[in-house]
């Protein structure tokens, strides 16, 4: 009976990353306008507070939102496996955090795959950690890791091909 408990909850949290995965956002979508005669387009408007703050500063909005997305999913994860939610939350928001800037990352813009890969162990190795606690914790973070470079991975190289 503990061994199908087990099994279900381990079942939920792949089935957790893989909604995940596909949830995050693969490619921003950037609009190039194109602008004649003697219009001027300033790179940031002039706004105050925190949207100007954001605005020059694009890592800290990336960390940011990172932070705030993988607080509610490690936060469902800790919920779901029973390891707490608040402890889910915290470790998802570091997670969230290394995600957010691995995706607005200029050098690995000429790098797809490799922004894909990493993308997907870092979720993976965020969900093992929200999700497990105990004996053998390094073998299923390090499954749960392998499992999202896997996905990372094979995203990478079919999003090249579609």
């Amino acid at each position: 009976m503990n061994k199908l408990v087990s099994q279900k909850k381990a079942l939920s949290v792949v089935a957790l990353a893989g909604i995940v995965f596909a949830v995050v956002p693969v490619t921003p979508a950037l609009a190039d306008t194109t602008l004649q005669g003697s219009t001027s387009k300033s790179k940031y408007q002039q706004t105050t507070g925190l949207k100007g703050y954001f605005q020059r500063h694009p890592k800290v909005k990336s960390a940011t939102v990172g932070a705030g997305v993988g607080a509610g999913v490690g936060a469902v994860t800790g919920l779901i496996s029973g390891k707490g939610t608040m402890r889910g939350a915290a470790i998802g928001a570091g997670t969230g955090v290394g995600v957010g800037l691995v995706r607005s990352s200029k050098t690995l813009d000429s790098h797809p795959v490799v922004k894909d890969t990493a993308t997907g162990t870092l979720l993976g190795a965020g969900l093992g950690l929200a999700a497990s606690r105990g004996h053998g914790k390094g073998k299923k973070i390090a499954a749960a890791t392998a499992v999202g470079a896997a996905l990372g991975l094979g995203t990478g190289l079919l999003k090249d091909k579609f």
